[in-house]
């Protein structure tokens, strides 16, 4: 949300929160779910820039297109083995893996 945005919600009496505070998480949840939509966006972008297909990555990990649609959308029904197997299979190295999870 733009800075200015967020000063007139608040001079309007709104408060204005992330998902940590609207949700009730722990600190502990909420670095979970960074962790998840981190290796979600680093899958996707990794997956374009190699021109593949999710059906094409799926056949690579042994798993169905659905499945890898709901990796790239960080569904909490997708294990974090499954995304960081699918990462590998793409080619990232460790390096790679640490700078996805590294990221703001």
């Amino acid at each position: 949300m733009r800075v200015e945005k967020r000063k007139r919600l608040e001079a309007k009496g709104w408060k204005v929160a992330g998902p940590k505070e609207l949700l009730g998480l722990s600190d502990e949840e909420a670095a979970y779910i960074e962790l998840r939509l981190k290796l979600a966006e680093g899958l996707k972008a990794r997956r374009s820039a190699k021109g593949m297909t999710q059906t094409a990555l799926a056949k690579a990990v042994r798993s169905s297109q659905s499945r890898v649609a709901k990796m790239e959308a960080g569904d909490p029904t997708v294990s974090l083995d499954l995304m960081v197997k699918s990462l590998l299979a793409l080619g990232a190295s460790n390096r790679e893996l640490a700078n996805i999870i590294a990221r703001n």
